[in-house]
């Protein structure tokens, strides 16, 4: 087939519409819940007020906004996928009720300032119908598109952003692909919520946990676990990858086996671990935040070395780990260079053959 012909069949499989619609009709639809804002696409309102009350102010002044994205649904309901920032401050302002929180007050408004103190229903009714009438440039995805063109039109919107973390892009990227991906993407959350593994992963910080560093720990496990092989260095690359060969059903996930292997291997972790097992020690105590290399050298050099340990002595077990990661051998491959395949290896070898001597 020539690059032409394929770039036709390419263009031929995703559907695509652009409408100008107002923002009345946006806060009407949401209303009516015939567009669905998803709250695990983007976290409602990492904008500020000030933020929010400048992009009413711009579409006051008729100042020109980005385009939003939306996906149509197959009982044809619209999914807002691209510019929740966006419509969901505007949707605020209008009509907060629809979204259960208190109306925005404008503050920030640096080239109207009599906005200022303002909320929607305080503006003279000229100015509230024309913003209600100002229309927002809409980009739809069409629910014909074929669903592995959805997904990856989602995740080149959003790659490279700073609004989204590289997990949240993976789990919003995988609705696009239909029930296979939001059946995984709800199984990396539930096993995120395991008693067990949240115990391991206390050290988190609040701002990892919002952008979904527990899912993402999930999701590197079975990764190590099942697809090691094609790590090249770039770890969420290699994430990536192993989504898509599991979603496109490329390699082959048993959903059961691999949560039973998983909260077995956390419930013993917990036990003889808890809160310290992927940090780092110093004279023996745990300092610091969670290591995403410490959690790939323990979680999986304790995997497998877990046939032979499950009735060692928890204690012994501890003591083995807290010893492996203060040498001076496992520090070298957890430094400059730490995301080589090689060092990846050694560290979870390392590990492995100290809870092997236990």
């Amino acid at each position: 087939m020539s690059i032409e012909a394929e770039i036709e069949q390419k263009i031929g499989e995703v559907r695509t519409d652009v409408l100008d619609l107002s923002i009345g009709e946006i806060v009407n639809l949401h209303e009516n819940k015939e567009l669905v804002i998803q709250p695990e696409y983007q976290r409602l309102f990492r904008w500020s007020v000030t933020q929010r009350s400048r992009l009413v102010e711009s579409v006051a002044l008729e100042l020109p906004i980005p385009q939003i994205f939306l996906i149509e649904n197959q009982d044809g309901v619209l999914e807002l996928i691209d510019g929740l920032q966006r419509v969901s401050s505007l949707v605020q302002f209008i009509n907060s009720r629809t979204l259960e929180l208190e109306p925005l007050v404008l503050d920030g408004c640096d080239l109207i300032t009599a906005l200022n103190g303002l909320s929607f229903q305080d503006l003279p009714l000229s100015l509230r119908l024309r913003l209600k009438r100002s229309t927002l440039r809409c980009i739809l995805i069409r629910k014909q598109s074929r669903s592995f063109l959805r997904y990856e039109m989602f995740k080149r919107l959003n790659t490279g952003g700073s609004i989204l973390s590289p997990q949240e892009i993976r789990n919003c990227s995988a609705r696009m692909l239909g029930a296979e991906g939001t059946e995984f993407y709800g199984f990396l959350q539930r096993l995120a919520n395991d008693g067990s593994f949240r115990t391991c992963i206390e050290p988190l910080s609040q701002l990892d946990l919002d952008q979904k560093e527990d899912e993402e720990l999930v999701l590197r496990f079975f990764a190590l676990k099942n697809a090691e092989s094609l790590f090249r260095g770039s770890v969420r690359d290699w994430l990536d990858r192993y989504v898509e060969q599991i979603l496109l059903k490329n390699i082959g996930f048993d959903y059961e086996h691999e949560e039973h292997e998983f909260r077995t291997l956390f419930v013993f972790l917990a036990n003889a671990m808890g809160r310290g097992a992927f940090v780092r020690y110093r004279d023996n105590q745990p300092i610091g935040a969670l290591s995403p290399a410490y959690f790939e050298a323990v979680s999986m050099g304790a995997y497998r070395a877990l046939p032979g340990i499950l009735t060692k002595d928890v204690n012994a077990v501890r003591r083995s780990v807290i010893d492996c990661v203060q040498t001076e051998e496992f520090k070298e491959v957890i430094g400059p260079g730490a995301s080589s395949k090689e060092k990846l290896a050694r560290r979870i070898s390392l590990i492995r053959t100290s809870l092997e001597r236990v």
